[in-house]
């Protein structure tokens, strides 16, 4: 899993992401500067990331006004579309959110993958339209859980029929993970909550890598995979809007395959050499333990095509059929703890093993303070 996903910057290319050196040490542990640049530059991203929420929000409108939609057929009390268009509003940020991950995943793939000969989509754009609809995917995830909330706010008397207990009550359904505990949503919002947790350290690890060094921010990224994952399981087997079999939940499962593809290429053809699968030879590619990760991922990627392939041809994702029968949710909230804990830990181990020495970040300072002198 660690071989995933690269980071949006390779060594070839840093200068453009790195500030000047007099600016380092203003800077501090985080680049604030470097955020706000890439925040202004993703206005017009995340003005078409809100253009698209609302056409969503507007079929999703339509389909209840009209009768078609699958989440009235097995919720029929929110059939009143302008009662509850919080919900509706909160269903379409969802889609654009999901949208809009799938676009910066490809990009961060086609930038840490062989170089795309396509023209003007050079690697220094590829970077900064992968760092755009990055923080663009973490707004609109946001607002997906935002108004969610405030329908639980609208809607919500299980706490206390007071304002402050409302606002307690439905701020821990929407943003505490676990905390939800009532049919599919015991799952879905927790799966929904982790995917959004791990995208702000996973996600904004760019501009930490100043004090945690490049190849740890880069090893870090990679594991952003896991939030896609995350998200497509919250969305598609537990999605209200998806709960029926058909086309569009077949399109939907389809369009992850040319996206697994992707991967796999890039696993096999990485732009850094160091990367590279090599079984044999000198260096610390050919070490047992990145050898494992290179070889583990690459095999995780065929799997993961010859899944999506066996879900697209039969049809079964474990999702609700027509008739209403539901499977039944799956897994445990425990097997999802489970699987959180396992992925802190080898977080840990990654950020041990690559944690910068003392002796290299006296060495830095060192560079540092020679090229302010000069």
């Amino acid at each position: 899993m660690t071989e995933s996903i690269e980071s949006i910057e390779s060594a070839e290319s840093v200068e453009s992401a790195t500030p000047p050196a007099g600016r380092r040490e203003s800077q501090g542990r985080f680049d604030w500067p470097g955020l706000r640049v890439d925040l202004r530059a993703a206005v017009p991203d995340a003005s078409m990331g809100l253009a698209v929420t609302g056409a969503i929000f507007v079929w999703l409108y339509v389909r209840v006004e009209n009768g078609t939609s699958a989440t009235t057929r097995v919720m029929p009390m929110l059939a009143d579309a302008s009662e509850y268009w919080m919900y509706w509003l909160c269903q379409a940020f969802g889609w654009s959110g999901l949208l809009w991950a799938y676009i910066t995943i490809v990009f961060g793939l086609l930038r840490s993958g062989a170089r795309p000969g396509w023209g003007r989509l050079t690697a220094r754009r590829l970077e900064k339209l992968h760092r755009t609809t990055s923080l663009t995917t973490i707004g609109l995830v946001f607002m997906h859980a935002f108004t969610l909330f405030a329908e639980f706010v609208r809607d919500n008397h299980r706490g206390s029929s007071s304002w402050g207990g409302r606002l307690a009550t439905s701020f821990a359904d929407a943003f505490v993970p676990g905390w939800y505990d009532s049919g599919t949503g015991r799952i879905a919002i927790l799966l929904g909550l982790l995917a959004f947790y791990l995208s702000l350290p996973l996600g904004l690890a760019f501009y930490l890598r100043q004090t945690t060094g490049s190849r740890m921010w880069r090893a870090l990224h990679r594991f952003i995979i896991v939030v896609y994952v995350l998200s497509v399981w919250h969305t598609l087997l537990y999605g209200t809007n998806v709960w029926y079999d058909g086309r569009f939940r077949t399109l939907v499962w389809a369009l992850q395959m040319p996206l697994a593809a992707l991967l796999l290429v890039r696993l096999l053809a990485p732009a850094r050499p160091g990367e590279r699968l090599r079984l044999r030879g000198a260096g610390r590619a050919s070490r047992p333990l990145p050898l494992t990760a290179r070889l583990a991922g690459r095999l995780a990627a065929v799997a993961t095509i010859a899944g999506l392939a066996a879900v697209i041809a039969t049809g079964a994702d474990g999702g609700r059929t027509p008739d209403g029968a539901s499977p039944g949710t799956w897994p445990d909230p425990w097997v999802v703890w489970a699987g959180l804990l396992a992925l802190t830990l080898v977080l840990v181990a990654v950020v041990h093993r690559l944690r910068p020495s003392r002796l290299a970040a006296e060495r830095a300072r060192g560079r540092s303070d020679a090229d302010s002198a000069v």
